[in-house]
């Protein structure tokens, strides 16, 4: 029983379960049957907008560099000893985290 284990082995099983499983979800799916509604995008009942959304990356970035900050802040905090040094780093860490957020 062992075989089972090796992962040449095992993907080849979970490939065949898939396949299975695929094959009796589509059985219990029944026929397609074609309308003018698959294809369409739907919004709660509501017509979908004519233009794209373009919302920009700015919220993003902001979001990105915040935790970027604080991970790498925590990192270099946590590799130190508690000291003064140490304590300084993290009220400057603080602060640029409140004005990284307050934009």
């Amino acid at each position: 029983m062992k075989f089972l284990l090796y992962p040449p082995i095992a993907f080849l099983l979970y490939l065949a379960l898939v396949g299975v499983i695929y094959l009796f979800g589509r059985i219990l799916a029944g026929p397609e049957k074609a309308s003018s509604a698959k294809p369409s995008t739907y919004a709660s009942g509501e017509e979908a907008p004519g233009y794209p959304a373009a919302p920009g990356y700015r919220q993003f970035f902001v979001v990105a560099l915040f935790f970027a900050v604080l991970h790498l802040g925590i990192l270099m905090a946590g590799s130190s000893g508690l000291t003064w040094t140490t304590a300084a780093y993290l009220a400057g860490l603080i602060l640029a985290l409140i004005a990284l957020i307050l934009g």
